[in-house]
Order: C-alpha cells, then structure tokens, then sequence
C-alpha cells in the first residue's frame, strides 16, 4: 500500500502519538526531562553548512520540518570564525523568518501553507517510518523553492521511545538513503539540495564518524 499524507501508515500515525508522549513526559529510558527530549539543538552542528545554501540561494524565508521544541532559536551566542557573534540562530543566517513545524510538539504541529526559500530537516529522517519516507520526502522537497537541507544518521540512537524500541525507526545503510533520496530530488530539478549521512564503517573498533555528502 502508497501511504501519503492524507493516509499515513498506521506506524507514522503511533509513532507521532509517541513522540508527542515523550514531549509531554521526557525519555523516561534515560530520565530526560521534558524540557530537555527533542529540544531542536542538534541542529547547531548543522548551522554552518545551512548557513553556506542561504548565502548561496539568497533565501530569507526557512521551514524547519521536524523542529522539535524550537529552542535552537532561542536567544544565544553564536560565534563565526573570525570573531563576529550573533545573538540567535536567525542573525546568524540573516533571514527574515524561521517557520518551525513538528507533528508531536502540539504548538508546532499545525502543517505549514505555502512555500518556503529553503526548508531545513535534521535529525529528522531516521526518526520517521521506512514505509512513509516517499511522501514525507515530497513534502520537504515540495515545500521549498530555493534549497532543502538534511542530514540522517545511520545508526541506532541513544534514545528510546517509550515502548522500549529504539527512537530511530529506520536504520539503514548510505547506499539505501541515496536510493530513496535521488528519485524524489529528480521531481525537483531547479532546488538546490544537500544531504549528510552520517554513519560508521562496518569492522571499525574505533567506530569513527564518517559524514557522506549528497548533492544533485
């Protein structure tokens, strides 16, 4: 069966429910508190190479797709090489506005209208459902008209949901994300778009972090 936004699988729709669980209550697996379960940090790692596609697409409107809490737009310092300091994320990259949407997290979880410059996903992916990855991809894609950036970890995930599985539903090798990425990006051949994969090369002991760039 082709799942889709107007019938998601019944996975995305107890995944979602469980999630929203874990923004209300934390991770109780590790004792998170709510507060601290899917803030929307990890994307300051990825700020600097989302600040490059801005710079380069001249977007000023962003959609953050799975944005957790939001609090990665919180007032904060934000250093540049160089010496220059921002007060927030959104200085940082000089745009106009940063739309957050996350399904679980309820003040964000009303689905954007219209379009955006660019639409940023981290952290996201490797959380949604295998079988519902195609229509979510779309909509990512769908929603940008400048650029798309994500990246996906391929491995399990410190976190666990609150029926004991692991919190990254669909673990899988670079070679599978390319393959499932590429024919969406073909749909949408005027956006900018790039995607890190993040993962450790199979006997490694040290288990080092390899990070694959995907581009058109």
């Amino acid at each position: 069966m082709e799942y889709s936004r107007q019938s998601p699988s019944p996975r995305y729709q107890q995944l979602t429910a469980m999630y929203r669980q874990m923004h209300e209550e934390g991770e109780k697996f590790l004792n998170v508190p709510p507060e601290q379960t899917f803030p929307g940090k990890s994307l300051i790692k990825q700020a600097v190479r989302i600040k490059r596609l801005i710079a380069e697409t001249g977007a000023k409107r962003i959609l953050d797709y799975g944005s957790g809490k939001g609090k990665q737009y919180l007032p904060m310092k934000i250093e540049e090489k160089g010496g220059e300091t921002y007060p927030s994320v959104q200085a940082y990259w000089g745009v106009d506005q940063i739309q957050c949407y996350d399904p679980s997290y309820v003040p964000f979880s009303t689905l954007p209208e219209g379009k955006f410059d660019g639409v940023i996903c981290t952290d996201v992916l490797e959380h949604c459902p295998e079988e519902d990855l195609g229509w979510i991809l779309e909509e990512i894609f769908g929603y940008a008209t400048r650029f798309v950036f994500a990246n996906v970890a391929c491995w399990p995930a410190s976190k666990r949901l609150p029926n004991g599985e692991n919190a990254h539903s669909t673990i899988k090798p670079v070679e599978w994300w390319v393959n499932t990425i590429r024919p969406v990006s073909v749909r949408h051949p005027h956006l900018t778009w790039e995607i890190w994969l993040s993962h450790i090369r199979e006997g490694d002991p040290a288990r080092n972090v390899i990070e694959t760039r995907l581009v058109p």
